[in-house]
C-alpha cells in the first residue's frame, strides 16, 4: 500500500492517530500564542481558544483508555521477570493517568466541582510521569539488548528488522522522554518546563513521534 491518501485515512481511522494530530494543533496553537501574545492580543486569544479546546478534545478521545494498559499486562507482560516487573510499573502509572484524566476533563468542562481540576491533574500526571520512567528504562534494555543481537545475527534482512525496531523504540523514548517534562510541569512548576516553548517544543516532539510510530507500513 503506497497510496498516501489510503494511508491518512487508516492513521485517522485510529485513536492514536486522531491524537496525534489534535496534540499537534494543541502544541502549535500554544507556540503561536506565546510568538503573537504582546504583537498581536486578538490573534493570541484565538490560538489560546484553539489550544485549550484541543486539549479537552484529546481527553474525551482517550475516554477509556486506561483500560489498554490492563489489557496489555493481562495479555503479554513481558518475557522475563524483570520486563514483567517493569512492565506492572509502567502500565499501573499509565493506567493511574489516564483513570484520573477522566475526572480532570469532567471538572474542565462544568460537570464536576472546578476546584477539584488541580487536584486531579496533579493525581494524573503523577501516574503519567512515574510511568513513563519504567516506559523508558523497559525500551533502552531493548535497544541494548537488540545491538548485541545485531552483532550476533548474519543475514542482512534480519539486521534491518533488528534496525527498524530500534527505531521504533528511539521513536516512543523520545515521546515519552517530552511527555515527562510536560508532566512534570504540571508536578512541580518551574520556569524550565513550564515555560511556553519547552511545552511546546516537547508536545510536537511527542506528537511527531507518535505519528512516526503509528503511520501504516
Amino acid at each position: 500500500m503506497n497510496d498516501k491518501v489510503d494511508k491518512l485515512v487508516i492513521f485517522l481511522a485510529k485513536r492514536d492517530g486522531i491524537d496525534k494530530l489534535v496534540k499537534t494543533f494543541q502544541y502549535v496553537s500554544k507556540l503561536v500564542h506565546y510568538h503573537v501574545e504582546k504583537s498581536h492580543p486578538d490573534h493570541a486569544g484565538r490560538a489560546k481558544q484553539w489550544e485549550v479546546a484541543a486539549g479537552l478534545s484529546r481527553k474525551a478521545f482517550r475516554s477509556g483508555r486506561f483500560l489498554t494498559g490492563f489489557n496489555a499486562l493481562r495479555r503479554a507482560p513481558g518475557p522475563t521477570p524483570g520486563f514483567r516487573l517493569l512492565a506492572v510499573l509502567a502500565n499501573a502509572g499509565e493506567m493511574v493517568y489516564f483513570f484520573f484524566d477522566h475526572f480532570l476533563w469532567l471538572s474542565r468542562i462544568g460537570v464536576l466541582d472546578g476546584t477539584l481540576a488541580r487536584r486531579m491533574s496533579f493525581v494524573s500526571a503523577f501516574g503519567e510521569s512515574f510511568g513513563y520512567v519504567f516506559f523508558i528504562i523497559s525500551d533502552l534494555i531493548m535497544i541494548r539488548d537488540g545491538m548485541r543481537e545485531e552483532r550476533k545475527v548474519a543475514s542482512e534482512e534480519g539486521k534491518r528488522k533488528i534496525r527498524a525496531e530500534r527505531v521504533m523504540r528511539l521513536m516512543g523514548v523520545a515521546a515519552n522522554l517530552a511527555d515527562l517534562i510536560i508532566a512534570l510541569a504540571d508536578i512541580e512548576p518551574n520556569p524550565f518546563c513550564n515555560h511556553a516553548i519547552t511545552l511546546g517544543i516537547s508536545g510536537l516532539v511527542s506528537a511527531w513521534a507518535g505519528w512516526y510510530r503509528n503511520w501504516p507500513a
